[in-house]
């Protein structure tokens, strides 16, 4: 059983509710949503494995290499081409869970077109594959977030 942590504090909302409709359907896989808290965040890894994607507004762990757990920074962040965030991790580094991957402040998000929203999905898995318990709760990094069952 794989647990995926917290990568940021936040108030978890489920995968339906995130305000767009690639991941609010689980196009990418299942997970959820987290809406973060005001203030200059290390958004840190949830999961033990190797960055194998890292771009600014998002990134992929996988795991035993054959789960990928996607975290996306923001919805639409990717059009500030980096602006705000700031890389504390490498593509290829072997990270664990807890590891500091990149830094930004959520509140910086003014555009109405973007949201701060924390994305975590578990990559190409069926949407009854994890076990959910945080919903409509408050976590801090590194809390379970949800198991792949």
């Amino acid at each position: 059983m794989l647990e995926v942590l917290a990568p940021c504090p936040g108030h978890v909302i489920a995968m339906s509710e995130v305000d767009d409709p690639v991941f609010s359907v689980g196009a990418v896989g299942p997970g959820v949503g987290i809406e973060p808290r005001p203030g200059q965040t290390a958004v840190v890894s949830p999961v033990d494995g190797v960055l194998i994607k890292l771009s600014p507004h998002a990134f992929i762990v996988l795991v035993d290499d054959e789960i990928g757990v996607l975290v996306h920074i923001g919805i639409n962040t990717v059009r500030l081409d980096g602006e705000g965030f700031e890389l504390l991790a490498a593509e290829g580094d072997r990270v664990e869970a807890g590891t500091p991957v990149v830094s930004w402040d959520p509140g910086s998000i003014t555009d109405p077109d973007m949201r701060d929203t924390v994305i975590v999905a578990v990559m190409d898995q069926e949407p009854d594959s994890l076990r959910i318990d945080e919903v409509n709760h408050d976590v801090d990094a590194g809390r379970v977030l949800f198991r792949l069952v």
